[in-house]
C-alpha cells in the first residue's frame, strides 16, 4: 500500500511531481522515490511513497523500472504467487519477491489483458520508454483511489485529490453538483468529483497517453455484467458454497510481510473474518472501539464489546480496546483534510483513531468486514424496503393515521435518545414512494423537496441532474429480484463512494493499509449468484452470509441484533460541537455565499434541538462541508459554488 503521483508532458513536470509526492508522505513512509523520462515533446515524471508491506527489501522499492518499463503502484496483489509461477514458467526471471514485480511482469507479456487476471485491490501508472505511452489502471472494485487532471496534451494524477489541489495552482473550480451530491448523500459519488476540472478514473479502467496527444480510454470489468453472469449461473442450478468463498478470501488477504491484525467491532463481518484469520494465524491481534458511557447511553447504542470480548476468547486473539472520547474540535478539520471530498460519515474518525492505536503497536496492515452488508443485504434499508411493499398494502386512511402519530413523537429528551423511534419516523418518510425513489430515499439526507429548500434556488437544476443520476443507476441492469437491485446499487454507488472512500483516506493518514476480503471479485460474483430470498429471510438481513458463518461463530454472535459502527453523534453535537454549529449556521462560509440558506438551517438546528427530528447527521455532515469548503476556496480563490 502506498501513495503514487506523476506528471505527463505537463509544464514543470519534475518539480509537480516532487510536490505531489511530499503531499502523500502518510501514505508510505518507509521510501520514496522518483523516475523521469522523454515522452514526446515532453517528459514523465512517476512519484512514490512506500508503506513497505511485500519483499520488505530494496528490490520493492518504487518505481520499479525494468526493460523499458516504468511502474509506480499502490495495492496488492492476493493471487501474486500463481502469476509469479505462470510467468517463471514461460521464463521470466524475478529480482525479488514483490508483488509490484509480478504486476509489471504481467503487463510485458499481456498488456491491458492482465488487468481483468488480476485479484487484488490497485491503482498504478505504466511508463513504456519504447512507445512513450502511458496507461492509468484502476481495481475492479474502485478499493483504491486514482485522481487525474488533464490539460492539453498534459496529464497529472495522484492517490488523493489534496495532492492535485495543492499543485494546480488555486485554478481548480469547486464543482456545485458535486456539492449538491454530497449534501444528498453526505459523500460524493465516484462518478463526481469536488472539483471541476479533475476526475477520478472509474473502477475497472484504464487510461492510455499517447505521445502525440491522444488519450485512449478502456474498461475491463464491469460489476453490472458481472451481476447479470452470476444471476444466470444461478438460474442454470450453480450455487456458490459462501463459506469456501469468504475463506479463501480472507486466506489470500493475509498475504504480507508484516504482522496483520483485524478490526473486530463484535458484529458478524468483522467476527467472522477475525474468526477465520485467527485459524491461519493463532494469537492475531483485534481492534475495537467502546465509546465513553454517557454518549452510549445518550445515543442508545448497543453495547458491541462484549462481543468482541466474547469471540476474542473463544479464538484465542489479542483485542486491543480503544475508547473513542475524541476530541471531535480538533479531529473535524483534521478529517475533513485527509478525506480529500466533503465526507460526512463520522466513522472515519473511528477507523483513523483504530489504525493510528495498530500502527503505534507496528501494525501496518488490517482486515475490515467493509462490503459484506453491501454484497450481501445487510444494512436496514434493504429489510425496510422489502417491508415497505407490504406496508403499502394497509390501507392508506391506516398509514395517515400511524405517520400522523409517530410524528408526534420525539426522537430524544435532554437525558437520552430514543432509537426505535428514529428507526419508525425514518421508514415512513419513504414506506409511501415508487421502489427506485424509496430506495433513494431510505439512506439519503434529504427528500427533494427538503433538499431545494435547503440551497441556493439557482441550483435546482442541479439537484434534478443528481437525483436522475441515481435514478439512472439504479436502472442500469436487467436483474429480476429487488433485493439484488439494491445491493447491486450499492456495490456500484455507496460502497466505493462512501465506504471504501473514508477507508482509505482514514486508514492510510494514519500509515495503515486496510484490506476488504468481502470486496473481492470471486466473494462479489458468489453474492451476485444468490438470489434475494436467500439474503433476507424473514426478517434476517445476510441470511445466507449468517448461516455460512455457522460453521465458526456461535449463534449469539451471528443473529446478535446488527451493531453500529458509527459515533454517537445526538451527544457530540448536543455538547462538545454545539457553538460549533451555531457559528457554522449563523455566519458561515456556505450561508455566507449563498450556497446554503440561513434560514432552512436555522430551521434543522430547532428541530433537532426540540428531539422533534434527529438531524445529528445532517448537521455533521453540514460541519464536515463548511470545513471542506474553507480549505478548498482559500486554496483555489473561489467564493461561492453555485457561480463557478
Amino acid at each position: 500500500m502506498c501513495g503514487i503521483a506523476g506528471t505527463y508532458r505537463w509544464p514543470d513536470g519534475k518539480a509537480v511531481t516532487d510536490r505531489l509526492t511530499e503531499i502523500l508522505a502518510h501514505r508510505g513512509p518507509d521510501g520514496a522515490g522518483r523516475y523521469s523520462h522523454p515522452a514526446g515533446d515532453g517528459e514523465v515524471h512517476l512519484g512514490h511513497r512506500r508503506l513497505a508491506i511485500i519483499d520488505l527489501s530494496g528490490t520493492g522499492a518504487q518505481p520499479m523500472v525494468s526493460d523499458g518499463l516504468a511502474l509506480t503502484y499502490n495495492g496488492e496483489l492476493y493471487n501474486a504467487p500463481e502469476l509469479r509461477a505462470e510467468l517463471a514458467a514461460a521464463g521470466v526471471r524475478f529480482r525479488g519477491t514483490s508483488d509490484t514485480e509480478v504486476l509489471l511482469e504481467a503487463w510485458r507479456r499481456w498488456g491491458t489483458d492482465c488487468l481483468p487476471r488480476l485479484r487484488g485491490m490497485f491503482a498504478f501508472g505504466i511508463f513504456d520508454e519504447r512507445s512513450g505511452e502511458l496507461v492509468l489502471a484502476r481495481d475492479q472494485l474502485g478499493i483504491k483511489p486514482l485522481f487525474l487532471l488533464r490539460r492539453g496534451a498534459g496529464l497529472v494524477f495522484a492517490s488523493e485529490l489534496k495532492a492535485l489541489a495543492a499543485v494546480a495552482g488555486g485554478s481548480l473550480e469547486v464543482d456545485p453538483a458535486a456539492l449538491v451530491a454530497s449534501l444528498l448523500y453526505y459523500w460524493v459519488p465516484d462518478s463526481r468529483c469536488a472539483f471541476r476540472e479533475a476526475e477520478k478514473l472509474p473502477p475497472g479502467s484504464w487510461l492510455r497517453c499517447r505521445p502525440d496527444g491522444r488519450v485512449e480510454r478502456g474498461r475491463f470489468w464491469q460489476l453490472r455484467d458481472v451481476a447479470a453472469e452470476a444471476r444466470q449461473r444461478a438460474r442454470e442450478g450453480e450455487r456458490p458454497d459462501i463459506a469456501a468463498v469468504v475463506e479463501e478470501s480472507t486466506r489470500r488477504h493475509l498475504l504480507s510481510d508484516v504482522p496483520v491484525a483485524t478490526f473486530l467491532s463484535g458484529g458478524l463481518d468483522s467476527s467472522y473474518l477475525t474468526a477465520l484469520a485467527a485459524r491461519e494465524r493463532p494469537g492475531i491481534s483485534a481492534y475495537t472501539i467502546g465509546f465513553r458511557a454517557e454518549d452510549a447511553r445518550f445515543e442508545a447504542m448497543p453495547d458491541d464489546l462484549r462481543y468482541a470480548r466474547r469471540v476474542a476468547e473463544r479464538f484465542g486473539v489479542d483485542l486491543h480496546e480503544i475508547e473513542i472520547a475524541p476530541d471531535v474540535l480538533d479531529l473535524l478539520p483534521r478529517m475533513t483534510y485527509h478525506l480529500d471530498e466533503p465526507i460526512g460519515d463520522p466513522a472515519a474518525i473511528n477507523t483513523f483513531l483504530i489504525c493510528s492505536a495498530a500502527r503505534e503497536a507496528g501494525v501496518k496492515v488490517m482486515l475490515s468486514g467493509m462490503g459484506a452488508d453491501e454484497l450481501f443485504a445487510g444494512y436496514r434499508k434493504h429489510l425496510a424496503n422489502l417491508i415497505a411493499l407490504r406496508y403499502q398494502r394497509v390501507p392508506r386512511p391506516l398509514r395517515r393515521g400511524m405517520s400522523a402519530a409517530v410524528d408526534r413523537l420525539p426522537v430524544a429528551t435532554s437525558r437520552r435518545g430514543y432509537r426505535s423511534v428514529r428507526f419508525a419516523k425514518r421508514f415512513l418518510s419513504f414506506a409511501d414512494l415508487p421502489e427506485e425513489t424509496a430506495f433513494r430515499r431510505s439512506y439519503t439526507m434529504y427528500d427533494r423537496g427538503e433538499l431545494l429548500a435547503l440551497l441556493d434556488p439557482d441550483l435546482a437544476g442541479t439537484v434534478e441532474d443528481v437525483l436522475t443520476e441515481h435514478a439512472d443507476t439504479y436502472r442500469d441492469n436487467d436483474l429480476d429480484d429487488f433485493v439484488n437491485r439494491m445491493c447491486l446499487t450499492d456495490a456500484r454507488m455507496f460502497l466505493p463512494g462512501l465506504n471504501l472512500a473514508y477507508t482509505d483516506r482514514s486508514s492510510m493518514a494514519a500509515s495503515t493499509e486496510v484490506r476488504v476480503p468481502y470486496v473481492d471479485v470471486e466473494v462479489v460474483k458468489a453474492a451476485f449468484a444468490v438470489p434475494g430470498d436467500q439474503k433476507i429471510v424473514g426478517r434476517q438481513g445476510k441470511a445466507v452470509l449468517k448461516e455460512a458463518a455457522t460453521s465458526v461463530l456461535p449463534r449469539e454472535i451471528v443473529y446478535r441484533p446488527k451493531g453500529l459502527f458509527s459515533a454517537p453523534l445526538r451527544a457530540w453535537m448536543s455538547r462538545d460541537l454545539a457553538p460549533l454549529v451555531r457559528e457554522v449556521v449563523n455566519d458561515g462560509e456556505l450561508v455566507r455565499s449563498g450556497f446554503l440558506r440561513r434560514d432552512a438551517l436555522a430551521r434543522l438546528v430547532a428541530e433537532d434541538a426540540a428531539g422533534q427530528r434527529d438531524f445529528s447527521k445532517h448537521l455533521w455532515h453540514v460541519l464536515t462541508l463548511e470545513y471542506w469548503y474553507r480549505g478548498a476556496t482559500s486554496r483555489s480563490g473561489q467564493h461561492s459554488p453555485s457561480t463557478v
